[in-house]
C-alpha cells in the first residue's frame, strides 16, 4: 500500500478555504474524505460533508471550527453521492439546528444523476437538495463558486471553480495521491480535458492534499488512461476483426506480469475502457466478447 501524506485534521488553506477532514480514513478514502469551509464572512459555503459512520467525530472538528471563526453554513455542496460525501449532511444540518436554533437551515445542493443511472444511495434518498445547474454560482462573502458538472466519477459530479483565484474544489475528479475510479470512462475523459483547459493554479480534492502544480497531475491521468486504452485496441487489432475476446481474455495480456489476485480489479477496468471504446464506434460487444471495428484503430 503507497505512504500517504500526513494530513492535519484542519488546516487553513488560505484566508478564504479551512479543510476539515471527514475523519474517515480507508483504502478507497485514503487520508480522509476533504471538507471544505469557504468564505469570509459569517455565512460560509460548507463543500461536502464527509460520512454518516464517522460524523460525530466530524461534527466535533466542524463546530469547533465554526466557534473559532464566528461562522454559520448559508449553502452546503455536496459533489457527488457518494456515502463518504454526501453521508455526513444531517449530521451537519443537526450541529446549525443546535447552535442557531432560530436560523434557516443551509440550501443544500448537488446536481441530479442521469436518467439512465440506476445506482441507490439511502443517503441521497433521505435528505432534501436543491439541483444545481452548470456554471451556476454559489457566493457568500469573500467567495464566488462557479459549479462545472463534470460527470464520470459519477453521473452527479460537481467541481466547484472559485473565480478570480482560479482554483478548483475536484471531488473525486482528482485526487491529491492516486488515481481514482469511474462509473463512465468516457465521460471521465472529457471531464479531464474540461479541468485541463481550465488551468486551474491550484487544486484542492476530495481526497489527499492540496495539488500546488496540478497541470502536470492532470495530464498523467489523461496520459495513464490513453496509453490503457492503446493497449486494448493493439490487443483487438492483433487478435484480428472477426474474432471476440472477453475483458478478462484482455488482462491476461495486459496485465500478465500482475499477480492473478489482482486481474478481476483489472477486468473491470478493462470494462470501462471497452465501453467507452464502444460509445467512440471503435469496438463492438458480442455475445462471446469484444472485436474491433475493422478499420477503427
Amino acid at each position: 500500500m503507497m505512504s500517504l501524506t500526513n494530513l492535519p485534521p484542519i488546516a487553513r488553506l488560505s484566508s478564504k478555504v479551512i479543510r476539515i477532514l471527514g475523519c474517515n480514513p480507508g483504502p478507497m478514502t485514503l487520508q480522509g474524505t476533504n471538507t471544505y469551509l469557504v468564505g469570509t464572512g459569517r455565512r460560509r459555503v460548507l463543500v461536502d460533508s464527509g460520512e454518516a459512520k464517522t460524523a460525530n467525530d466530524y461534527i466535533k472538528l466542524l463546530d469547533s471550527v465554526l466557534n473559532e471563526e464566528n461562522a454559520t453554513i448559508e449553502h452546503l455542496v455536496v459533489t457527488h453521492w457518494h456515502h463518504d460525501h454526501i453521508g455526513g449532511v444531517e449530521p451537519v444540518k443537526n450541529l446549525l439546528k443546535r447552535l442557531f436554533p432560530m436560523e434557516k437551515q443551509p440550501i443544500v445542493w448537488k446536481f441530479p444523476r442521469a436518467p439512465n443511472d440506476t445506482n441507490s444511495s439511502d443517503d441521497e434518498k433521505s435528505i432534501q437538495w436543491k439541483s444545481l445547474k452548470n456554471d451556476q454560482i454559489v457566493e457568500v462573502e469573500g467567495a464566488k463558486l462557479q459549479i462545472k458538472y463534470m460527470p464520470g466519477h459519477t453521473s452527479d459530479h460537481a467541481c466547484l471553480l472559485l473565480q478570480n483565484e482560479n482554483i478548483l474544489f475536484s471531488g473525486d475528479c482528482i485526487l491529491g495521491e492516486s488515481t481514482t475510479i469511474f462509473e463512465d470512462l468516457h465521460d471521465y475523459m472529457l471531464s479531464l480535458n474540461k479541468i485541463l483547459e481550465l488551468q486551474p493554479k491550484i487544486i484542492y480534492p476530495g481526497h489527499g492534499p492540496v495539488l500546488n502544480d496540478p497541470l502536470p497531475h492532470i495530464q498523467y491521468y489523461i496520459n495513464h488512461r490513453q496509453q490503457r486504452e492503446k493497449d486494448i485496441l493493439q490487443i483487438l487489432q492483433q487478435q484480428g476483426n472477426d474474432k471476440s475476446m472477453t475483458e478478462m481474455d484482455v488482462v491476461k495480456l495486459i496485465y500478465k506480469d500482475t499477480p492473478e489476485k489482482l486481474w478481476l480489479a483489472a477486468a473491470f477496468t478493462v470494462g470501462h475502457h471497452l465501453r467507452k471504446l464502444e460509445k467512440e464506434g471503435k469496438v463492438l460487444q458480442e455475445e462471446d466478447g469484444w472485436r474491433r471495428i475493422r478499420g477503427k484503430i
